[in-house]
Formats: structure tokens, C-alpha cells, sequence
């Protein structure tokens, strides 16, 4: 059992090619009439049906491997929801954020009572 968290790319190139080569002996023109034929089919299926388990082993491997469809659906969806929800607290607390900063700039500005000095923001020559 692999432990890593890829595939060989080679594992899923030998997979093809080994379909490629029980398919060309199937379509042999002279078929599988002869008793070396049928051995050469069988030896050739029997080979990519041992490399097609080992990609599903592997695959299996991966970490996350483990879960089937429904599971991952059920993950998919409870992911979404929190999602969700972070989303709707961040549209919230950005809402309830903005009043308070509306509210403690308007109360300051009023609390202090400015007075714009024509003088200060008139450049000196």
C-alpha cells in the first residue's frame, strides 16, 4: 500500500495500454480460434485486470480515498452550509460594523464641535 498523496502517472499509461493490447488481440483478424490466441487474451486480460486493482488500491490510498459518493455529497453539503453561515455572520458583522463606525464618526465630529479655520488651509506665500 502507497502512502503517498499522487498517482504515478505510469500506473494509469500502463492501464491504457494494456487495454490497447487485449483489444488488438480480440480484433485479430483470425480471432481467437486457436488455443495460443485464447491464451495470449487471457494472460493479457488477467494482466490489466491485476494493474486495474492496483490504480483502484491506490486510488483508495489517497488520502480522502475512502469516502464514496454519498459521503462525498454529504461533506459537499455540510461544507456549503458552514459556507453559508460564515457568509451570512461576515455580511452581518460588516453590516452591524458600518453602523457603529457611522454612528462613533458622526457623534465625534458633532462632540467636538469644529470650526474650519480659513486661515490654516490657505497656503502661505
Amino acid at each position: 500500500m502507497s502512502s503517498t498523496n499522487t498517482i504515478p502517472s505510469t500506473v494509469y499509461e500502463t492501464l491504457l495500454l494494456k487495454l490497447v493490447t487485449v483489444l488488438e488481440l480480440t480484433q485479430n483478424p483470425d480471432g481467437i480460434s486457436t488455443p495460443q490466441a485464447k491464451q495470449a487474451v487471457l494472460q493479457a486480460t488477467n494482466q490489466f485486470k491485476s494493474s486495474l486493482l492496483n490504480a483502484k488500491s491506490l486510488a483508495e490510498d489517497l488520502p480522502g480515498g475512502e469516502l464514496d459518493i454519498d459521503d462525498q455529497d454529504n461533506v459537499i453539503e455540510m461544507l456549503t452550509t458552514l459556507r453559508n453561515r460564515k457568509r451570512d455572520q461576515l455580511i452581518e458583522f460588516s453590516s452591524k460594523s458600518s453602523q457603529v463606525a457611522s454612528a462613533i464618526g458622526f457623534h465625534m465630529f458633532n462632540d467636538v464641535g469644529m470650526e474650519i479655520d480659513s486661515m490654516a488651509s490657505t497656503p502661505m506665500t
